[in-house]
């Protein structure tokens, strides 16, 4: 019972903050998410420095990822006309300079580890900033994303563990089902209907194709990050949430979410 009460408490304030700092303002949602990205980096370098011979700066590493983040928020709320983003780029050839001068045993793995880290860490977060800004400013547009995943998440595991009999990815992930797959974008399409009701410049079938690709490319982001974890033989990718890990296991869904539904929001509306 008393963990049970630990998870709930703290899954409420995560939930709570995520919500209010969207809706907040700009600025809030910046300041947030940018110490989000980079929390969530420099977990997933402690558990790829686990390895052997793998040593990549995190510190470098979360810097790299904030000022992606916030070169990205600046870039699309248009308060800077300047080339952002080469102060990022610049940022990105001093860090694999720094790798001379270090002395490591693989630095072409620490090259490898840091880009990856850039890419599959950084890059999503930083695309929040444009799906925010999709037309010009859209707070509930972003709040869908995230309702969605954790529609998603809620209904695959409620049908999973009542109906849940044909695996999923047993290999990578042996408790998800095709059944619970199947609840998950059913509760989803539902979500999806619901936000049209609220945001009808997208209409129902556009809302229900956002909901499924959500569906398709956060269950993909959440494997790859089982993936990780089982390829390192750990459980969770950290423990700053107390009952449910670190912030890796819960932004898994959005990394590979966010890309997809930032394509098809920009072919819905340009």
């Amino acid at each position: 019972m008393n963990n049970f009460i630990k998870r709930t408490l703290s899954g409420t304030l995560f939930i709570t903050l995520v919500i209010g700092s969207i809706l907040l303002s700009h600025i809030t949602f910046t300041a947030f998410f940018a110490f989000i990205c980079g929390w969530t980096i420099f977990e997933f370098h402690k558990l790829t420095n686990k390895q052997t011979d793998i040593n990549v700066n995190s510190y470098l590493a979360v810097g790299g990822a904030v000022l992606l983040f916030i070169c990205s928020a600046i870039y699309v709320s248009g308060d800077k006309r300047f080339p952002v983003y080469s102060v990022y780029g610049l940022y990105l050839i001093i860090a694999l300079i720094s790798e001379l001068y270090t002395r490591k045993t693989n630095p072409i793995h620490n090259w490898a580890y840091f880009i990856l880290g850039q890419v599959f860490i950084a890059l999503p977060f930083s695309l929040l900033n444009f799906i925010l800004f999709i037309d010009d400013y859209q707070p509930v547009i972003l709040l869908a994303v995230f309702v969605t995943i954790w529609v998603n998440d809620t209904g695959a595991y409620l049908v999973g563990v009542t109906l849940g009999r044909h695996r999923l990815f047993e290999r990578i992930s042996p408790k998800k089902s095709w059944e619970g797959f199947v609840g998950g974008a059913v509760f989803a399409a539902i979500s999806g209907y619901v936000f049209s009701l609220f945001i009808p410049q997208i209409n129902l079938i556009n809302w229900l194709i956002f909901s499924e690709i959500i569906v398709i490319f956060g269950t993909f982001g959440d494997l790859t990050e089982s993936l990780l974890k089982r390829t390192l033989d750990v459980k969770d990718s950290g423990n700053v949430i107390p009952g449910h890990g670190g912030l890796l296991d819960r932004f898994d869904s959005m990394l590979l979410a966010a890309p997809a539904i930032y394509l098809f929001l920009t072919i819905l509306f340009h």
